[in-house]
């Protein structure tokens, strides 16, 4: 059946709901946003939601769905695959006789149920429904799993109250309750929540320079204003009562103040919640040396290593000195001393922190980022006189994480510094996470470069390059993560397209496959 979309913003100006300027203004909006048209009538408050639900049921017959009022069992959530839900934004509700009802916040959307027919090979019926309960029932997917669960809509998913307000505590509230990763704030654009590393638009008009700033600025101190003021970038950390704690970034683009938050849980998940391998409790747990956490950011990384940090703090009795930017889990004095310090209110940088460590008698170091060769150069002598330093680095692998390491010294150091780093290293335990095959939540993938014989060599005679080609050897000390990707995808942990995605070597991913009898 071809697809064919109804010009509702016609309708709407023939029957005097909206103003001819007011379509075109939306259909702007929508060539630069996405959405329906009517979520962009909305946003820019041209119309209500319910006043959009209400024109769209009599003029096109249908009915609209109210989700507090319906229960949708997990045997008809998983007729339709949660991936179809959250790209063509659409639910199975339940069957009506023989036909199944899908709430659709595009009713005109024909493919879909064409799609959806195909999938379930049941008839459909389609029903419309809002987008803010949409959003909702993704949150509560996100909370519970699809089709792991009978849902139910709570009264609201934000805690009783729409986040339509626009504050920054509604939508810090929303951030949570969809278990999203970012939220970001910029002039112009409809405030955004990243998860599962994509995207999404919350139900809210673009947001004018002055209400971001007011928004922003209100939370800061004096000090971080004067810090914003004179370099055009903060990072701070905030605590909202009642909800949580937040990674801050403040920066300017366009003349204008932009802002992005992340969640910082409160709780350290647990290995088997982070997928982390058994493995590395085990070099968490080492007495000296250096232990990386590599991968780009958003991955998680800054989460594995407060797990190391928790492990030592519950299983050691050790003096941990922590220097963050700013400080993100908090930690509970357990077996050991957690001392934590933040960048700009403990210490002025983490270079100047660290130059005084070794005077706080740490057993352990935890760097919250390595960033320049000052800083490197305090871990590898750290590392290298009895203490165990853990630290993030950003790269794209294990040994790119080595190569930046050395690269950050001038030439004429770096032979001193291959020398150092071969003898203190430990492990580089670089992660990436993907897109569950179900398409809610994320999985862990790794690869791991540890210390042997040949890959202290290589790292001493600068041919670190060599140790990529020896990770398809599949030796305990190098393992790729194209060898992770295939487990989890012969798992059914990720899909296929996925994994390509984070591949190294897809040649490699494909024969590992083809063993797994996962690949044909």
């Amino acid at each position: 059946m071809a697809e064919k979309k109804m010009k509702i913003g016609e309708i709407l100006v023939a029957a005097g709901a909206i103003r001819r300027e007011q379509l075109n203004d939306a259909l702007h909006s929508q060539n630069q946003l996405g959405g329906t048209l009517g979520e962009n009538l909305v946003r820019l408050g041209f119309i209500t939601e319910g006043e959009l639900l209400k024109f769209l049921s009599e003029q096109m017959g249908l009915q609209h769905i109210n989700l507090s009022k319906v229960e949708i069992p997990a045997s008809v959530q998983r007729l339709v695959n949660a991936e179809t839900v959250r790209l063509r934004r659409l639910l199975p509700i339940g069957f009506e006789g023989k036909n199944l009802v899908i709430g659709m916040v595009d009713p005109t959307d024909i493919a879909a149920l064409s799609e959806v027919e195909f999938q379930t090979g049941h008839r459909n019926k389609a029903v419309i429904l809002s987008a803010t309960q949409f959003e909702q029932a993704l949150a509560f997917f996100q909370a519970h799993g699809y089709g792991s669960a009978a849902f139910k809509l709570e009264k609201d998913a934000s805690g009783g109250k729409r986040p339509a307000e626009g504050n920054l505590a509604g939508m810090l509230s929303l951030l949570l309750a969809w278990n999203g990763q970012d939220l970001h704030l910029s002039a112009g654009a409809i405030p955004s929540i990243r998860v599962d590393n994509e995207i999404r638009r919350l139900n809210l008009p673009a947001l004018k320079p002055a209400e971001i700033e007011q928004m922003i600025m209100s939370i800061l101190s004096p000090e971080q204003r004067r810090i914003f003021q004179s370099q055009m970038e903060l990072d701070f950390a905030f605590s909202l009562h009642g909800v949580g704690r937040f990674r801050c970034n403040l920066y300017r683009q366009r003349n204008s103040v932009a802002f992005t938050a992340r969640h910082v849980s409160e709780t350290i998940p647990s290995a088997a919640d982070l997928g982390i391998p058994d493995f590395l409790k085990e070099y968490a747990l080492k007495n000296q040396g250096l232990v990386l956490v590599a991968g780009p950011n958003g991955h998680g990384k800054s989460t594995t290593l407060a797990w190391m940090v928790e492990t030592i703090n519950r299983e050691r009795k050790s003096n941990i000195i922590t220097i963050e930017d700013p400080v993100e889990f908090t930690f509970k004095h357990k077996s050991s001393n957690v001392n934590q310090r933040e960048v700009g209110t403990d210490t002025h940088n983490f270079a100047e922190g660290l130059r005084h460590i070794f005077r706080q008698n740490p057993d352990v170091i935890v760097i919250g980022e390595l960033r320049d060769h000052e800083s490197i150069s305090i871990a590898l002598t750290a590392a290298e006189t009895g203490h165990l330093v853990l630290g993030t680095l950003h790269s794209m692998n294990s040994t790119a994480a080595v190569d930046r390491i050395i690269d950050s010294f001038p030439a004429n150091q770096q032979p001193q510094v291959r020398a150092q780093l071969s003898e203190c290293l430990q492990l580089v335990f670089c992660q990436r996470l993907l897109k569950r095959a179900g398409g809610i939540g994320r999985v862990l993938a790794w690869e791991k470069m540890s210390t042997s014989l040949r890959v202290r060599n290589a790292i001493r005679e600068g041919k670190v390059h060599q140790l990529r080609s020896m990770m398809q050897s599949n030796v305990d000390e190098l393992v790729s993560i194209d060898w992770n990707l295939a487990e989890l995808t012969a798992a059914g942990k990720v899909k296929y397209e996925e994994a390509v995605k984070f591949a190294d070597n897809l040649v490699y991913l494909n024969e590992l496959l083809k063993v797994r009898g996962a690949f044909k």
